[in-house]
């Protein structure tokens, strides 16, 4: 199929698309280094790259020339977003529980009299 005006080449979408795969490695290493300054660098950059790969493919996608080895690139790197996503999320989680032992907060909940954590008797509520 002949790109038309509205769509990218080939050419450009495979370029968004290996910005994005690069971007996406640099982060995964960042993350494995636990280089903070590098995590925020590399992802504001996968960001960038992703917008604009979206763009492209979005454009190219309504001509229908998207050609299938690229969707199927695209996809694996969107999984892979969401596989460094996860575990992000679960890092942090872990260490907000570390810091939750080390750091107790001051308004910590307490197990009380009316049983779960300690509740305003004066809230007006009722608890079944």
């Amino acid at each position: 199929m002949t790109p038309t005006a509205e769509a990218p080449p080939d050419s450009e979408l495979e370029a968004a698309l290996a910005a994005v795969e690069l971007r996406l490695s640099a982060l995964g290493n960042a993350l494995r280094e636990r280089d903070s300054a590098a995590i925020d660098r590399h992802a504001t950059e996968l960001h960038r790259a992703l917008s604009a790969a979206v763009d492209r493919f979005a454009a190219a996608a309504r001509s229908g020339a998207v050609p299938r080895s690229l969707r199927h690139r695209l996809a694996h790197a969107g999984g892979e977003v969401a596989a460094q996503r996860e575990s992000l999320a679960r890092a942090t989680a872990a260490l907000d529980r570390a810091i939750d032992v080390l750091i107790p907060r001051e308004n910590a909940a307490l197990y009380s009299t009316f049983g779960g954590v300690d509740r305003d008797t004066r809230s007006g509520s009722v608890l079944a």
